[in-house]
């Protein structure tokens, strides 16, 4: 057997061109195989680990995925607010233990601006009911301070004690910025992985100080400076969204029956996990397609690797009539080329896997800037591994249909060949 596997080493080295060009294919399609699967399931994780330890999203009358992408991925925009009096009367409901204020509606060169207040630095938990830590600096605790996300700091290279302006609505124009009006950087929060990063965490009262003027939607005459209005107390009139944590996980449904038949204004309370599983579903025939696409793809590649076999198979046939007249058996021709098969798909599939690895890599940062996920490079899963199994399997098959021609092949019929 390892003469066998020498010698197919050696033919395919001799035909290296062709070899090359075929183990391209497979590695190509192998990359595209894993990667697929890896974006997949890492978006799943990452979504997932967005929000941890929370019973109940609380926000206006909407579908409950809606509900949630604007909430906690900050994707869309709510159709409408919540009064502040309701929040405050749901807020003191006994099954609740913590509640954490969400006012989106501004922005920052790009990123979203979150209004709070205390309870989103105290309680709000990621991932595997992680809290949200300081890098440098403290929680906001005056009108005009801000906490910015790891990524906004990384990619706007700001520092404690800078200053930033905040748009009003999402487009950062000049024309709309509260530049009168400047924020101070008083914290940075470390890296979460989530859309945390890339926020920008400014108080509720900051939120209806900076508005004072732009009631109907843009800036009419000469608004207070920041002086001035540090004299008032601010209290919100409407929020977007608010985030609810109970005593006890029993009391869940029957809070979120009070809030979906609230009267004083139409509320729907969503339980997260079960708005992702939703989430899920409504993209699980995109997330099938993408795996079909992939799997055809990993076909195209064995059968460029079949065609490239069976097309040097009859370039072969002299070399391998030499071989049966040097003693080599029907079953040892048929080996060498299962052998070529397996080793080029072998070799395919470790560079595919290389080359998934040095793509992750690189387009890591990217992926996270632009799409919101951040994908985590680990060790192939047992379903990868078991799809590479099965990617190997099919090479070796795709090997038989070349081995079973040169098997039959007669050894007068390759010695008489005409050259």
């Amino acid at each position: 057997m390892k003469a066998i596997l020498r010698l197919a080493w050696q033919s395919l080295v001799n035909r290296r061109t062709t070899a090359l060009l075929t183990l391209l294919t497979v590695a190509i399609s192998v990359t595209l195989l894993l990667g697929v699967e890896t974006v997949r399931t890492q978006a799943k994780a990452s979504f997932a680990n967005t929000i941890s330890n929370t019973d109940l999203i609380v926000g206006s009358r909407s579908g409950q995925v809606n509900l949630l992408l604007y909430s906690v991925f900050r994707i869309g925009n709510a159709t409408n607010n919540i009064d502040w009096q309701s929040y405050q009367e749901i807020s003191q409901q006994r099954a609740v233990k913590w509640a954490i204020p969400i006012s989106l509606g501004d922005s920052h060169r790009g990123f979203r601006v979150i209004g709070t207040n205390d309870s989103y630095f105290k309680h709000y938990q990621y991932g595997q009911k992680q809290h949200l830590t300081f890098s440098d600096g403290r929680p906001f605790n005056t009108l005009f301070e801000t906490v910015v996300g790891a990524e906004v700091a990384k990619k706007l290279s700001y520092k404690i004690n800078d200053e930033i302006v905040i748009a009003h609505g999402i487009s950062d124009q000049k024309f709309n910025r509260h530049d009168n009006l400047p924020f101070k950087v008083v914290g940075i929060l470390k890296p979460t992985g989530t859309p945390v990063d890339r926020s920008v965490h400014v108080s509720l009262g900051a939120i209806e100080a900076i508005h004072v003027g732009w009631e109907s939607g843009a800036r009419i005459g000469q608004t207070p400076d920041a002086a001035q209005l540090a004299e008032y107390q601010f209290e919100p009139k409407q929020i977007t969204s608010f985030m609810l944590g109970l005593h006890s996980k029993i009391q869940t449904f029957a809070l979120q029956r009070t809030i979906n038949t609230y009267k004083k204004e139409p509320l729907s309370a969503i339980m997260p996990g079960i708005a992702l599983h939703e989430l899920w579903g409504m993209m699980s025939i995109a997330e099938q397609a993408l795996l079909v696409v992939s799997g055809f793809v990993v076909i195209a590649g064995l059968l460029g690797m079949l065609t490239s076999l069976l097309t040097s198979l009859n370039e072969r046939r002299r070399e391998m009539a030499i071989l049966r007249a040097m003693g080599a058996r029907p079953s040892h021709i048929f080996f060498l080329l299962i052998s070529e098969a397996t080793v080029l798909t072998s070799a395919g599939i470790v560079l595919g896997t290389i080359l998934l690895y040095v793509g992750l890599f690189a387009l890591q940062p990217m992926i996270q800037q632009q799409f919101g996920f951040f994908i985590e490079v680990t060790l192939l899963s047992t379903y990868e591994l078991t799809l590479l199994a099965l990617v190997q399997t099919a090479g070796i098959i795709v090997g038989i249909i070349p081995a079973v021609r040169a098997y039959k092949h007669s050894l007068a019929d390759g010695m008489t060949i005409k050259i």
